[in-house]
């Protein structure tokens, strides 16, 4: 298998209101779409975000919709500054996301933050200071 992942796609509840929460709030590039269209990406470097509603995604994997707590996925988002993990963290909460953790020293050596979007996704924004050693 070739080692990337080209597409990432959320499962939402409203479409419009999450394409809102991304590119209005968060400022991600939406690519042009129709305005009826059941999907939304936006170009992220190196892959794209795609939002879908879920229970077509739940019928396209051929799993239930309904889902509870913790999913078992995140969604990372490195930066170069402590600053600026607080600075996106406080961009998606006045956006609408909900902090779920507040930045802080983390085990692994870097700083790091949690937030949930609008349907509960999991973001993680971090600050990697990993050393060479």
């Amino acid at each position: 298998m070739d080692p990337r992942i080209t597409v990432v796609t959320l499962g939402v509840s409203d479409l419009d209101a999450s394409i809102e929460f991304y590119r209005d709030g968060l400022g991600l590039p939406l690519r042009d779409r129709e305005p009826d269209s059941d999907i939304a990406f936006f170009t992220l470097e190196g892959t794209w975000l795609a939002l879908y509603p879920r229970e077509l995604l739940a019928e396209d994997a051929t799993v239930p919709a309904e889902g509870h707590g913790f999913s078992g996925v995140t969604v990372a988002h490195n930066v170069s500054t402590k600053a600026a993990v607080e600075e996106v963290l406080k961009e998606a909460e006045a956006a609408g996301g909900k902090i779920v953790k507040t930045a802080q020293e983390v085990f692994w050596g870097g700083y790091s933050g949690y937030f949930a979007d609008p349907d509960g996704h999991l973001w993680e924004v971090a600050y990697p200071t990993l050393s060479d050693d």
